[in-house]
């Protein structure tokens, strides 16, 4: 067991930028790709991931002490520590049966294709610690290992159907054709979804408000750049920084800005011939039949609407985290809500405003379930010596992702334990997931009606 667990930590060791383009240069080659030019679009792919977390850590950097300073100057003291994901990541890792989720992941991909209940091949493994989180944080609330396992399954299935219904709209939105993103963060739509469709009904929000609309309406303040650096600009102000500081602020916002869809476009070079091929390997061998690569959030990443919104959202989240009751958690390493914004991307069509409408209303969502799984989160880091915390401290992540689906079903969990509760709600999520399912299914033949009218 130590010899296959080594295997997968050395496999997995690579990263997301070397993991993820191997796969997909040999996914290339059984399509029939020449080798240069499945090697070419494997490399180009892993260029683009080391880009796109370049740019993210330098935001990061820019951003998070800008936080922290505003949370400072409130005078109010949190206890719990953001860690953000890469501490949770390392964490999950340290479980000592985190490795048998891999193979779990595969099966169960591999059984949804050749039964076909599923489109998608989901090659962005790397990201299977999300379900060892799940699986450890079902552990910390009901003990059960066996039921841990059991969630985690079902987080796998039900991320490969949430993957199909998005594809094409994510293809909309990307304009990257062939893909769809596996990551469970999207699974945080089927709680956006009925919210969504609420404001179906407040004038003025039926329209397509874009960043391409707010070109139109207010020019060059609805660039990149200029955004950013006015957004920049007013976090700076809010963190009560001098002239100096709130002028570097709002130049590295705006670079941040300038940079993310340059990246992003790299994304579109590496997986456009890829996806040909696969669509011309699998029209040949396997008539009327289409798969679907299943790839990390960013490539997503290129659609500005997820960073206007994701920094438009900074300051309500430090609002939130000061004055909010029973918070616990100040957000620092994940005050950037990648978990909440590529969700409301793909929910909302990319509409700006619905987006930061929505992220208003469900922030609050985010640190009331980071200070609910604190504790466990902390009793992890001391069991497994993974994570130094200071004592009279807690660690978290103010931005959890999917942080309904896993408070519902580690509650659900434990059920084991005498509490019905988590059941309840746990049944009322895959009402809303089929709501969803059903929702995204009809606006996907509609977007596929209008290609084919423009066509």
């Amino acid at each position: 067991m130590e010899a296959l667990q080594s295997i997968f930590d050395y496999i997995l060791g690579f990263g997301a930028a070397v993991f993820v383009p191997l796969i997909l240069i040999i996914v290339g080659l059984i399509a029939r790709m020449k080798f240069k030019d499945a090697f070419s679009s494997g490399l180009t792919l892993g260029l683009a991931f080391v880009g796109m977390g370049l740019v993210i850590g330098f935001m990061m950097d820019a951003m998070g002490p800008a936080a922290r300073q505003f949370v400072d100057n409130t005078g109010i003291e949190l206890t719990a520590i953001d860690g953000g994901w890469t501490s949770l990541a390392t964490l999950a890792w340290a479980w000592p049966l985190a490795f048998f989720m891999f193979p779990i992941q595969i099966g169960i991909n591999a059984i949804m294709l050749l039964i076909n209940k599923t489109n998608t091949l989901n090659v962005d493994l790397w990201n299977v610690w999300g379900k060892i989180l799940t699986a450890v944080l079902v552990i910390g609330v009901s003990g059960s290992v066996t039921l841990a396992f059991i969630v985690a399954s079902l987080q796998i299935i039900i991320e490969l159907k949430v993957a199909d219904v998005n594809q094409k709209q994510i293809g909309e939105l990307t304009q990257i054709p062939g893909v769809t993103s596996t990551h469970s963060m999207t699974l945080f739509g089927v709680f956006l979804y009925p919210l969504n469709r609420l404001l179906d009904f407040v004038p003025g929000l039926d329209r397509k408000i874009d960043a391409d609309w707010l070109k139109e309406r207010i020019g060059i303040f609805a660039e990149n750049h200029v955004m950013g650096f006015i957004i920049g600009i007013l976090l700076g102000v809010t963190a009560k920084y001098n002239i100096q500081e709130i002028l570097i602020l709002g130049v590295q916002a705006a670079a941040a800005l300038t940079l993310f869809p340059m990246v992003a476009k790299l994304f579109m070079q590496a997986l456009a011939p890829l996806s040909d091929a696969i669509s011309e390997f699998m029209r040949k061998r396997f008539e009327g039949k289409e798969l679907h690569i299943g790839l990390d959030w960013p490539i997503m990443a290129g659609c500005n609407e997820v960073w206007v919104t994701c920094i438009v959202l900074v300051p309500f989240t430090l609002m939130f985290a000061a004055f909010l009751p029973g918070n616990n958690v100040l957000p620092f390493a994940g005050i950037i809500n990648l978990s909440f914004a590529v969700a409301a991307l793909i929910v909302t069509g990319g509409n700006l405003l619905r987006m930061i409408i929505l992220g208003v209303v469900t922030t609050p969502v985010f640190l009331y379930v980071a200070t609910y799984f604190a504790p466990t989160i902390t009793k992890l880091a001391n069991d497994t010596g993974a994570i130094t915390v200071p004592a009279g401290q807690l660690l978290s992540w103010s931005t959890l992702e999917y942080p309904v689906f896993r408070y519902v079903f580690a509650n659900a969990a434990n059920v084991v334990n005498g509490q019905f509760w988590g059941l309840v709600a746990a049944i009322i999520w895959m009402v809303l997931f089929v709501w969803y399912y059903k929702g995204m299914k009809k606006r996907s033949e509609m977007i596929e009606k209008n290609a084919d009218k423009i066509a």
